[in-house]
């Protein structure tokens, strides 16, 4: 069991859902308890083990994932996890909110995942375990069915489209200026001011999963998105914006009476917000709800 944090950092950072890495990992868990205590213990590497059988799932799953977002309702961003310092209620259980066990670093920031679902499966899962985990490339070949030296090249191909993006530098103290000043220009409806905190090219997306209304395609250009936004804030009474971490970054989070009803994830380069991920879907919504 001292694995499971482990698996679940591992399981989500290849399939961007905290939900799906929770069932990854109890389904790794399940296939470990149905052998025999003989074969467990014929297991030199139960830790090895399990990241195999974890990695072998999250594979198939993001095979198939491609087919079921094919009928997704609009646009579909990652599942958004909270700072650690910033968890509100939590999942049922004795082990506490899972996204408390999710480590923050730069491999958790929205934009890494969004550049992860560009990838191929095999990409994304010989990526994440050599580049992020330090797995070497014998071990992850017996999990993607290649060989080494083709996980090698999986690699870096996915690594050159991870070091073409200019926004996955580390989170400074600007980047929370940014976001407050933006949360204040949203608040105050000043369409300039937001213009202003806007690259001129910014884009925003939406995710609300045909379950609640969002935006169903991306809008792109600094003057759209902060009308678009100044909008949202004239029709929205009884909003509350609130300052959070999101997926390690500062990020802000819509309550209204009471409930959680988006999280907002921004990509900051040269202290003009590039991009916005609105999170609205409420299933992705579980560890940021109130008690």
């Amino acid at each position: 069991m001292s694995e499971r944090r482990q698996l679940l950092n591992v399981a989500y950072r290849l399939l961007g859902s905290l939900a799906d890495a929770e069932d990854v990992v109890q389904e790794t868990y399940a296939r470990w308890y149905a052998m025999s205590p003989r074969r467990q213990e014929a297991i030199a590497s139960p830790g090895a083990w399990l990241t195999k059988v974890a990695g072998r799932i999250c594979l198939d799953l993001l095979r198939s994932a491609r087919t079921r977002r094919e009928r997704y309702v609009g646009e579909w961003i990652p599942e958004p996890v909270p700072g650690r310092a910033d968890l509100i209620g939590g999942w049922s259980g004795d082990e506490g909110d899972p996204a408390d066990r999710i480590t923050l670093d730069e491999s958790l920031s929205m934009a890494f995942l969004v550049v992860l679902e560009s990838m191929t499966p095999a990409e994304r899962v010989a990526f994440i375990l050599h580049d992020v985990f330090r797995y070497p490339f014998p071990e992850v070949a017996e999990i993607v069915g290649r060989t080494p030296a083709a996980c090698r090249q999986l690699a870096t191909s996915a690594r050159r489209r991870v070091r073409s993006l200019p926004g996955l530098q580390p989170p400074t103290a600007r980047h929370a200026r940014v976001v407050r000043d933006f949360k204040r220009a949203w608040e105050a409806q000043d369409l300039d001011a937001m213009i202003g905190l806007l690259d001129p090219d910014a884009s925003a997306v939406g995710d609300g999963g045909g379950v609640v209304a969002a935006l169903l395609h991306p809008l792109h250009g600094s003057v759209p998105v902060a009308e678009y936004f100044v909008d949202l804030a004239r029709r929205a009474e009884g909003v509350s914006i609130l300052e959070r971490t999101v997926n390690g970054r500062p990020g802000l989070l819509l309550r209204h009476e009471g409930a959680t009803a988006a999280v907002l994830a921004f990509d900051i380069v040269d202290d003009r917000v590039v991009n916005v991920w609105a999170v609205r879907n409420p299933h992705k919504l579980g560890p940021w709800q109130e008690d």
